[in-house]
């Protein structure tokens, strides 16, 4: 069933939607959308251009091997919707400005942040921002990278971008964000983090990004872990409202993230967990692994499975978060407060003499949905 604007801000229980709407109290946008997403058609996103003259693996950095999608491409695509807002109608931050964590005055403790660590590079994206973007084209050091969010999902992803700059296409596949690169107009569901093959590009097969992880976090823990982070300022040169959350709000829940409601049709359906609940997901070209977030961070180490090769969950505690380690040889591995013994030797949660596989918080339902052949551990 489609669902209107108005419908979404009654059953979401938000009141006037702003934020990202361009409404009364945010503020004059500076790009071309009208709205958040809302599941009215009125976007008039168009598919990319056929003919793009530059291979995509030429022009943005690929994985070696290509992950899974749920469906065939072609009819993958077919099932992408118009999120409401046109192709770029959420503007993507291309010019990101950050500001030493002294000179944050905008975040309480409980407000949800996306941290990365990465060569040395300390940043942290805050989510009240990113809701109202869902991309920011960075640098971390030398390395061009994309830090991505989709509300509708709950999820975060970054990717190495080479010299292109990725966009917001305006159409949603299960809920979730359909980046494009503007190199060659590429479709690239985030979670999939895998190409959609058509006529803007000359691959003869889908391809993979990049990845590189973010922590969803508190900015209390975050900021206590990493008193040196670098964080993304409001000065993004769009005028918002970076102060109200269009959907609802993390700190306390409510509205979106709360109830049972999508806003457009998911993939799957399946009741083990409500739709908006929290897994830690991790997938492969061999399968994917789902472990429930709350068990684990409650019980340090759980142990699994994926595509029947053995994987153990962590939980770090400092940070409210876990990682996913092949673990082939099921190596006992211990919580020990902040730190994890393996084979009786301790580690830090993030440094395991394990292969460590690429892990993200996702909704249940998103996850399920393109993933449903998903192990699951709760």
């Amino acid at each position: 069933m489609r669902v209107t604007r108005r419908r979404f801000v009654a059953v979401a229980g938000l009141g006037a939607v702003a934020g990202c709407t361009g409404g009364a109290d945010s503020g004059t946008r500076t790009g071309t959308g009208t709205g958040p997403r809302t599941g009215a058609d009125t976007s008039t996103a168009t598919e990319p251009s056929a003919g793009a003259s530059v291979p995509v693996d030429e022009t943005v950095p690929t994985a070696e091997e290509t992950l899974p999608l749920p469906m065939g491409g072609d009819e993958l695509r077919s099932r992408a919707v118009s999120g409401g807002p046109p192709k770029d109608g959420i503007p993507s931050i291309d010019d990101p400005k950050f500001v030493g964590s002294d000179a944050v005055d905008f975040l309480d403790p409980g407000d949800p942040v996306f941290g990365v660590v990465h060569n040395g590079v300390v940043k942290a994206y805050p989510q009240k921002i990113l809701v109202n973007h869902e991309i920011v084209n960075d640098h971390l050091d030398d390395l061009p990278v994309a830090v991505t969010y989709c509300p509708l999902t709950g999820t975060v992803q970054g990717f190495e971008r080479g010299e292109t700059t990725f966009g917001v296409s305006g159409r949603l596949i299960n809920n979730n964000l359909i980046m494009y690169d503007r190199a060659t107009e590429t479709w690239w569901p985030q979670i999939l983090a895998t190409s959609i093959p058509g006529p803007w590009n000359d691959l003869p097969s889908t391809r993979s990004l990049r990845e590189f992880g973010l922590v969803w976090t508190t900015w209390g823990s975050w900021r206590e872990t990493h008193p040196d982070t670098q964080v993304l300022s409001t000065d993004t040169g769009s005028a918002q409202n970076y102060g109200r959350d269009p959907y609802g709000s993390y700190n306390p829940l409510r509205g979106y993230y709360k109830n049972g409601n999508t806003l457009f049709e998911t993939l799957e359906e399946d009741d083990r967990f409500d739709r908006k609940h929290v897994v830690l997901g991790a997938r492969t070209p061999d399968g994917a692994v789902a472990f429930d977030k709350a068990t684990l961070l409650d019980e340090g180490i759980m142990t699994g499975e994926l595509a029947r090769t053995p994987v153990v969950a962590v939980a770090d505690p400092r940070l409210d978060t876990g990682y996913v380690y092949l673990n082939p040889e099921e190596r006992t591995v211990t919580a020990n407060g902040t730190t994890v013994s393996v084979g009786g030797s301790s580690h830090d949660p993030t440094t395991l003499p394990l292969t460590r596989l690429h892990t993200f918080d996702a909704m249940w339902f998103a996850w399920h949905g393109y993933y449903p052949e998903t192990d699951v551990y709760a």
